[in-house]
């Protein structure tokens, strides 16, 4: 398999297109943003002009798109994934959606001849950019097998967790502990700095202790400092907060500390903040201590 076309070209798609393109893959992109098929373009990629043409003649095709709604319109459109794809086609949809739609993507797939996994990512756009991000795939385990060329240059944690719509549901289980511990970041930065202490100092020693985290690791330095420049978006947390909602309905599962997190993050999409990156979450700490801008 050497010919990858790639549909979704954004801050985690076009990273990983170059990786693929580093890694000898032929790839065939696909975005609506022009400056984003220009940089492909600059990397030794190709560039087509419809989701058909990128999907016509490879071998693999990923999509890293939005939300649901974007995958489902990609897929089952007249000219989409499966309307174009040539017997064999392994597709590859790493964006985070809800488990459902994965499920019927991999079903009508089976009907078409196409090889379906879901392959949601974690890692956010320095993981993507790396190449570390960890992806939890959902499948058949022969189309993993599959898959594994494709996925190396992409990840280093890189697990088979289930089948058809698996991978979306250790993704929506990993946006709620990232969410979760963000908001309690935010909430430890708040306590240190309203008693006086060095928030910065604070923070180094719980990272070399129990409370350390890949959070406190990465980004503990850029919340004290307050710079949220966008490695993950609060508007695409608060989407992956409402999969992770919908996950637990259809689970008859009860995750209160869950429905908080979500609360916290659509309260900062409501306070304007959704185009910032999700540790923004200290904003909404400090505004309900009444210490905020």
């Amino acid at each position: 398999m050497t010919t990858v076309g790639f549909i979704g070209l954004g801050i985690m798609g076009s990273p990983m297109a170059s990786n693929l393109l580093r890694a000898g893959f032929d790839v065939i992109g696909y975005d609506l943003v022009e400056s984003s098929l220009e940089r492909l373009t600059g990397e030794g990629g190709q560039v087509a002009e419809s989701v058909a043409r990128a999907t016509s003649d490879a071998d693999v095709v990923i999509t890293m798109l939005p939300n649901f709604p974007q995958v489902e319109a990609v897929a089952f459109g007249e000219g989409g994934v499966l309307d174009s794809a040539k017997p064999g086609l392994l597709y590859i949809d790493m964006s985070s959606i809800r488990p459902q739609t994965s499920r019927r993507i991999a079903e009508e797939g089976a009907e078409r001849g196409v090889r379906v996994l879901d392959a949601p990512v974690s890692g956010g756009e320095r993981g993507a950019i790396d190449g570390v991000l960890s992806i939890m795939v959902g499948g058949a385990p022969e189309d993993f097998a599959a898959a594994a060329a494709v996925f190396e240059p992409l990840g280093r944690t890189i697990v088979h967790v289930g089948p058809a719509g698996a991978g979306q549901t250790v993704k929506a289980a990993n946006q709620l502990v990232v969410g979760g511990t963000y908001a309690l970041v935010a909430e430890a930065i708040v306590l240190l700095e309203a008693s006086g202490l060095d928030a910065g100092l604070g923070l180094d020693v719980l990272a070399g202790g129990l409370a350390g985290s890949r959070i406190l690791e990465l980004k503990r330095r850029t919340m004290v400092e307050r710079r949220f420049e966008p490695g993950f978006r609060i508007d695409l947390h608060h989407k992956d907060m409402g999969i992770v909602l919908d996950a637990a309905r259809e689970a008859e599962v009860a995750l209160p500390v869950g429905g908080l997190v979500a609360q916290l993050i659509a309260s900062a999409r409501a306070q304007g903040h959704g185009q910032l990156d999700h540790s923004a979450l200290l904003k909404v700490a400090e505004n309900l201590s009444g210490r905020g801008d």
